[in-house]
């Protein structure tokens, strides 16, 4: 579609959210003074003007004409305004559907009766303080716009980095004893590219080391699309350390394919840049591989592979050339950062790895998750989207990621570190 074209339906569209919403703005300030219902107008339809203009110009300016971190807050500037409106203009909606009703019902009674139904200002009930219909669902209209615009605006300034550490003992069947009480933290989705708080992130990374894990895995997207992205970020993720090491693999978001390329050399550095990057940071790499993790003479395997997606998602990874080699051993760990991978190949193909290790879905950075009550838009496209899941013997968890992607913050679905516990059935 042609750009003009484009810009010029988005902008109508725009203009008719804020039109709509502004019935409600004029129906509870109508009582105002005129020079604050002028100064009303002027900002509300100020701020639209700027919309459209900031929209137009981020259409014409080269894409890297503005920085990842500034091209992202500006259209979380945009959209999160026009998601909250939405919610306002269904509430509206509701009014404005009554109010066609009473209109067409009015067409059926006598005529003094129809001239007192169309005559909003007046009613035949008795004065009373009960706030008239319309201007209660004005109201309401407004509040349900301006909490969505609310928690979206804290969920940049504080969730974005409001790190938490969930704690989950894993009960395995045929845990070797030198294994039990081992002590795993696990990483996911840091997404480099989009931070904007060195220090809290660093913080992130202290909570982390204060657990002081025997292991640490980390299972995908460390960066947005580039290498690059993570340079900034090498020295702050370079201590996290553990004494077993640190185990890695790759994401979707690692290879660089949102990204037009020149060619494909340029993409196949990206990656091999990013591969670097793991090992100047001290972290060991999986790419379709196993390693034999030993403690108090007991051994377990751990396997590693490149992102593998059911569906839709890539399927760089080959589980079967990272599996051998591993058959003897009593326990096996997979990092894999696709959970769709668990169900599509995991489960019905390899029924002795013990847990795979996941990532991916981030919660989508928003839901409800208060005691027994979760919920995210997350769990329409994903079976397990967070969490710790089981069948038969067999576990699965899906890290809600320590970064963001898209929307600068996350409401509800906090920014993790899981610390499990391996325990001896």
């Amino acid at each position: 579609m042609n750009r003009l074209v484009l810009f010029v339906i988005v902008s109508a569209i725009l203009v008719l959210i804020d039109w709509y919403v502004f019935q409600a703005i004029k129906t509870v300030i109508r009582s105002a003074s005129e020079t604050t219902q002028r100064i009303v107008q002027l900002v509300y339809w100020g701020f639209t003007a700027v919309t459209i203009v900031t929209y137009l110009t981020m259409q014409l300016l080269p894409p890297d004409a503005v920085g990842r971190i500034a091209r992202g807050f500006i259209w979380s500037a945009i959209l999160i305004p026009y998601f909250s409106k939405v919610f306002a203009v269904l509430f509206i909606f509701v009014d404005d559907l009554g109010r066609f009703v009473r209109w067409v019902a009015s067409l059926f009674y006598r005529p003094d009766i129809r001239e007192a139904v169309n005559d909003t200002t007046q009613s035949t009930i008795p004065a009373t303080n009960v706030i008239p219909r319309s201007e209660f669902l004005m109201k309401t209209a407004l509040v349900a716009g301006a909490v969505p615009l609310v928690a979206f605006s804290y969920g940049i300034i504080s969730g974005a980095h409001d790190y938490r550490i969930r704690r989950i003992k894993l009960p395995l069947k045929n845990l070797p004893s030198g294994f039990d009480g081992l002590k795993i933290a696990q990483l996911s989705d840091i997404h480099s590219g989009s931070f904007f708080n060195k220090t809290a992130v660093k913080g992130g990374v202290e909570m982390l080391l204060r657990e002081k894990p025997d292991l640490v895995f980390f299972t995908g997207d460390l960066v947005n699309n580039t290498a690059d992205e993570v340079e900034n970020y090498i020295d702050i993720f370079s201590k996290v350390k553990a004494p077993m090491g640190v185990y890695s693999t790759l994401g979707n978001h690692d290879y660089g394919d949102y990204v037009s390329w020149p060619n494909q050399q340029a993409k196949r550095q990206n990656l091999q840049n990013l591969m670097a990057a793991h090992k100047l940071m001290g972290w060991n790499l999986m790419m379709d591989e196993n390693h034999i993790l030993e403690q108090n003479g007991d051994k377990i395997a751990l396997i590693g592979i490149q992102n593998w997606g059911s569906g839709r998602w890539p399927k760089y990874g080959d589980l079967a050339k990272a599996y051998k080699g591993t058959e003897d051993y009593p326990v096996k760990l997979l990092l894999s950062h696709d959970p769709s991978h668990w169900d599509a190949q995991v489960r019905p193909q390899f029924p002795d790895v013990d847990v795979q290790f996941a990532g991916h879905t981030h919660g989508m950075q928003f839901g409800v998750e208060v005691g027994s009550i979760r919920w995210s838009p997350s769990q329409y496209a994903y079976k397990q989207w967070a969490g710790l899941y089981q069948q038969g013997q067999q576990y699965l968890y899906v890290n809600r990621g320590y970064g963001y992607l898209g929307y600068p913050g996350r409401v509800g679905i906090w920014p993790e570190v899981t610390i499990f516990e391996l325990k001896k059935v």
